[in-house]
């Protein structure tokens, strides 16, 4: 009888265990998700050709500061290699993460086994400087013009398995980038990611590359989760502007509710992308929205 009564408090220990187990899951599942839109989850994009001031690798660490922005992607022109490995440092001095790097391909200079002479900068600065991140991989159109999908599928496929083949032993990983036209297309950049069959590839998706996606964007999120990694926000109308402020258009709210109430836990990007204004500024008005628009959801 003692036994059988010590077997049963056991059991209702261990159940209650488990409901506490289950609870703290619950729990911190409903946090990320809470905390999706919250400072620490945002990363600045579009910030340094972006930027009236043309701010220099101290400024801008500077100014992400300010800003609580704990991390930054990082997008470039020719010019900005120079300093490149300068604005990695400081980053790293002020715990400011560089979660990814732009890289853009051109049919006209890159093909497997080739990258333009900048790309190979690119590529050697993150090796000499160990930074293990994301690369934001963005294909010309010029590089899809071919007969059928399957020759796309195929030639995108061996440009990302190439340049996996690349980065492997810098742990950087490959998010494609939506950017318009044919590689724009969610589903053609799953049919890639499914050809390359790599883990450490994903999909950057952008709001500001995407009106004509507005009224699928739920059924492309349905198809895109298992990869999709950051979403860059942006005010959204079906007409345009392509760049407007975060609150300012008639349709991110509910884009931004369907992708909270998706699940999603990556990470979410703030737009700099106005060449002719202070990015600081632009930043500072894009959290803003942002701020009014959590509130509502």
């Amino acid at each position: 009888m003692k036994g059988k009564i010590i077997i049963k408090l056991l059991t209702l220990l261990m159940s209650g265990v488990m409901v506490v187990s289950m609870f703290q899951t619950a729990k911190a599942q409903s946090s990320k998700t809470a905390n999706l839109f919250g400072q620490e989850n945002l990363v600045a994009w579009c910030i340094v050709p972006f930027d009236s001031k043309n701010r220099n690798p101290e400024q801008r660490i500077t100014m992400l500061k300010n800003l609580n922005f704990s991390q930054y992607a990082y997008d470039w022109r020719h010019q900005h290699l120079d300093s490149f490995a300068e604005e990695i440092g400081l980053a790293r001095k002020n715990n400011i993460r560089i979660s990814a790097v732009w890289l853009w391909i051109d049919r006209n200079s890159d093909s497997p086994g080739k990258l333009s002479d900048d790309n190979e900068r690119l590529l050697k600065i993150l090796t000499d400087e160990g930074l293990k991140t994301q690369l934001w991989v963005g294909f010309s159109n010029n590089y899809f013009d071919l007969a059928n999908d399957q020759e796309k599928v195929k030639v995108g496929s061996e440009m990302v398995s190439y340049l996996r083949s690349r980065t492997k032993t810098m742990s950087t990983s490959i998010g494609l980038y939506n950017h318009g036209d044919w590689f724009g297309e969610p589903d053609n950049q799953i049919q890639i990611i499914k050809q390359v069959n790599d883990p450490l590839v994903g999909i950057i998706y952008n709001f500001h590359h995407a009106h004509q996606q507005v009224d699928k964007f739920a059924e492309l999120l349905k198809h895109m989760s298992p990869w999709l990694w950051c979403v860059n926000i942006d005010g959204m109308k079906k007409d345009g502007p392509q760049i407007l402020a975060v609150g300012s258009g008639n349709e991110e709210l509910g884009m931004l509710r369907t992708l909270k109430a998706s699940g999603y836990q990556g990470l979410i990007g703030i737009l700099g992308h106005i060449e002719t204004e202070d990015v600081e500024v632009v930043l500072k008005r894009n959290l803003d929205g942002l701020n009014v628009l959590a509130k509502k959801m």
